[in-house]
């Protein structure tokens, strides 16, 4: 059951405003309390523009916006000035985010002091490495081979770049050992993770076309959730909203998906969960 009465920390992904029906949903979300905190998992949109109006309207509402990119704000959209890849995209938006007042993988992690606290807030950024491999497969080349042979291949390949590092997984290496550094020197205050790909391979078993898994995370982290005191896993991505267990860690997908996909799912879903259940 939800947290009741006072402030509440809320968690939403995968908001994918470049669809007029989903910027119409985004325009109505509002706390319920002054003091509710929003974590988003990624996937805002695509366009600069649309990212920072977006991020911006939040951060006015919600009393602190803790943002993580997802693989969508980091493609290089044709015609997107600044036409910026890798690195650069994602300096970008940090210092984006930080015009705005929204809390990003590279700030200092805060530490949540309301109901169901204290906790603190986790942002990452890690990427993926190909290593959720479908069944059937030992190496990235079959799976990527076979992911083209049934035309089930993510944008990813084609718009999101990892300069200046040689290649997506080399990037994915550099951040799962920065912030594993980071994670060492953290106290004992239970952790929610927020981050845009689930930190096991489990919760890609549901997905339709299981080749896509590839592209959904990192075996490289597949030991933080009993390795540091977590309090709970926040995840997007895949678009499909649940709550699973593993090793007595509650992991919730928290995405609205696009139009095609919200329109399915059955009434009475409320968007902006609650990450401290009790």
């Amino acid at each position: 059951m939800p947290s009741e009465g006072g402030s509440r920390l809320l968690a939403v992904s995968d908001l994918h405003v470049g669809y007029e029906e989903n910027r119409a949903i985004v325009q109505e979300l509002k706390p319920a309390d002054p003091g509710d905190w929003l974590l988003v998992a990624g996937d805002v949109g695509e366009r600069l523009e649309d990212i920072a109006r977006t991020l911006g309207l939040l951060a006015a509402r919600f009393e602190r916006v803790v943002w993580v990119p997802g693989n969508h704000e980091l493609w290089t959209p044709p015609g997107d000035p600044p036409e910026l890849r890798g690195v650069a995209r994602y300096d970008h938006l940090v210092a984006m985010c930080r015009e705005l007042g929204v809390v990003t993988p590279e700030d200092d992690y805060p530490v949540w002091e309301g109901a169901g606290g204290p906790v603190r807030i986790v942002p990452l950024f890690l990427l993926y490495d190909y290593t959720f491999l479908p069944p059937g497969h030992r190496t990235k080349a079959s799976a990527l081979a076979y992911a083209h042979s049934t035309g089930v291949v993510c944008t990813d390949e084609y718009l999101l770049h990892p300069d200046p590092y040689p290649s997506r997984e080399a990037w994915c290496r550099a951040r799962v050992e920065l912030t594993g550094r980071r994670l060492a020197g953290l106290d004992d205050v239970p952790l929610v993770f927020v981050n845009h790909y689930p930190l096991v391979r489990e919760p890609t078993d549901v997905l339709r076309y299981p080749e896509f898994a590839q592209w959904c995370g990192t075996t490289a982290t597949r030991d933080w959730h009993t390795r540091h005191p977590t309090a709970a896993m926040i995840y997007g991505h895949l678009h499909i909203p649940r709550v699973t267990w593993y090793d007595g860690v509650r992991f919730e997908e928290v995405s609205l998906g696009y139009p095609r996909e919200w329109r399915r799912r059955p009434g009475g879903r409320t968007l902006l969960r609650d990450v401290l259940v009790t």
